[in-house]
C-alpha cells in the first residue's frame, strides 16, 4: 500500500480537486493509541491495488499535526475521531468511519 502523506492544509484542497477525477480516502491516524495501529494493520493488510478502484490513500499522523484533522472535519462536515477514514468523492466526504468500523471491504462498498 503506498500511502500519500498528508501535512498541509493546503493538500486539502488539492485532495477536494483530485476527488473530481478519483476517490480519494484519507486515514487520521493516531500513533499512541493501540485501536489506531489495529486499525491501520487491518486496512494495509487486506488493501489490495487491484481491488481498491483507482482509490488514493492519503495518511495524516493527527499527533503531529491536529490542525489539520481539525481543518479535516470542518471542511468535511464529519465529527473528529480517532482513528477516521473518509472517503473523498467530487469535493465531499461521501463516507466515515471509525475504530473497528475501518474495514477494507466496507470502503470499497462505499465507493
Amino acid at each position: 500500500m503506498n500511502w500519500n502523506n498528508l501535512t498541509s492544509e493546503v493538500q486539502l484542497e488539492e485532495i477536494k480537486k483530485e476527488s473530481h477525477n478519483q476517490a480519494v480516502m484519507i486515514l487520521k491516524h493516531s500513533t499512541t493509541c493501540s485501536i489506531s495501529a489495529t486499525a491501520l494493520s487491518r486496512l494495509e493488510r487486506a488493501w489490495k491495488d487491484e481491488n481498491a478502484k483507482g482509490l488514493k490513500p492519503y495518511y495524516l499522523d493527527l499527533l503531529k499535526l491536529r490542525p489539520i484533522s481539525n481543518k479535516i472535519a470542518e471542511e468535511f462536515d464529519v465529527e473528529h475521531e480517532s482513528p477516521q477514514v473518509l472517503i473523498i468523492k467530487n469535493g465531499k466526504s461521501i463516507y466515515d468511519a471509525s475504530h473497528f468500523d475501518i474495514r477494507f471491504d466496507e470502503i470499497i462498498e462505499n465507493l
